[in-house]
């Protein structure tokens, strides 16, 4: 009996070529916050080939705060599910992750051969100010979209306290979305008896399987693909809430970074195109090499996968439930606490002199006066980091 190989209709073929190509310009030449990536995509999707309308990106954009994983990159993957089907979405998302595995690999192998190197220190040495501008920025414009209501500025002062407290992030995320829930919904709408029993739902017992971690594997690869799986499955919004995430495991816990080359991460994460979650590529990298870069990038980014694989049907319906929208507006108050945490990291390892101080001023002057993009101050800081290294 012979066996056939199923073959796509030609019209799939066509649609599946134009999305690589697509997202693999895109996944190539955006560099910055997923805002950025976010408004290529829609340059691209809606206005240059017209193939949703706004109304429907716009619907796919705030489906995308609602579920776990990098917005941008699930807004990728959701553009390819219903232009492509299941073979879309793989190679839309695919695509778009791709040139930034790319490049990041390539500086992971760099900043492990020459990483001692006065050249690259001084690059990071210029770099790592104007990055925390950056993610300051970025904070600014969270907090002003998402701080409106006394909930969820109480949420957000909760969430803050709790991880100056030490609190493990990933407890303050599902807590900061079960308040939302409580605070936002409920008291609006009394709860029946199913919607009251989420009150008392085992949270902590869950939690405790999340933060099982894999200590019990002999292999490095497996760690990471296991802990990034893990990670990529509580990774709501932003992709910089990756940070406060992971910081105390890979520095503390695992010891795995140093806090220096945590900073140094999120740095690589701006300086490459793509989505900025791929610095979990150069954490893979330091840590197995091309295997420990592989497992780390699958692990983080196999979640949205699976989530939009499942739900793509029911999007639309996510994102007009006013029960995800409290959800979302409880998680995003406790983003914005995280964020503040790894700010305050950042600040500590890249603000380390008066030139520092000055190169963030000067970063931050541009963002908020100037109105420059992200891309600008990543390419001023390696600029002035090679001119330093040169010239002095």
């Amino acid at each position: 009996m012979k066996l056939e190989i199923p073959t796509l209709p030609l019209e799939q073929k066509a649609r599946l070529k134009d999305l690589i190509k697509v997202f693999l310009q895109i996944g190539a030449t955006s560099f910055g916050s997923p805002t950025a990536h976010i408004a290529m995509m829609e340059s691209e999707i809606v206005r240059k080939r017209k193939w949703l309308t706004g109304e429907h990106f716009l619907e796919l954009l705030a489906a995308t705060h609602l579920v776990p994983g990098p917005n941008a990159t699930e807004l990728a993957l959701h553009i390819g599910y219903l232009e492509a089907g299941f073979p879309g979405l793989l190679a839309a998302g695919a695509s778009f992750i791709l040139p930034s595995f790319i490049a990041t690999v390539s500086f992971a192998w760099a900043y492990t051969r020459y990483g001692a190197l006065p050249q690259v220190d001084a690059i990071f040495y210029a770099l790592n100010p104007l990055v925390l501008a950056i993610v300051i920025n970025t904070l600014w414009s969270l907090g002003k979209s998402c701080l409106k209501t006394w909930q969820t500025w109480l949420i957000f002062g909760l969430a803050f306290g709790a991880s100056l407290l030490g609190v493990n992030e990933v407890i303050i995320l599902f807590a900061a979305g079960l308040l939302g829930y409580v605070l936002v919904y409920l008291l609006k709408h009394p709860p029946k008896a199913p919607a009251a029993l989420l009150a008392v739902f085992p949270f902590p017992l869950l939690l405790r399987l999340f933060q099982q971690g894999p200590d019990w594997l002999h292999s490095r690869v497996a760690q990471l693909f296991l802990y990034f799986l893990r990670t990529g499955a509580v990774l709501f919004g932003s992709a910089l809430v990756l940070f406060p995430l992971i910081r105390d495991d890979i520095v503390n816990r695992f010891g795995w970074m140093t806090q220096q080359q945590l900073v140094d991460a999120i740095a690589v994460g701006q300086m490459t195109p793509g989505p900025v979650t791929s610095a979990v590529t150069f954490i893979g990298y330091m840590v197995g090499g091309i295997p420990g870069a592989f497992a780390s990038t699958i692990g983080v980014f196999l979640p949205s996968f699976i989530v939009v694989t499942a739900m793509g049907p029911l999007m639309k319906k996510l994102a007009n439930s006013p029960v995800a929208q409290a959800v979302l507006e409880g998680v995003n108050a406790g983003v914005v606490a995280l964020i503040i945490t790894i700010a305050v990291t950042m600040a500590k390892n890249a603000v380390v002199d008066v030139w520092t101080a000055l190169l963030l001023a000067a970063g931050l002057a541009g963002l908020f006066l100037l109105k420059l993009t992200p891309y600008w101050l990543v390419l001023a800081g390696i600029m002035i980091g090679l001119a330093k290294a040169l010239l002095f």
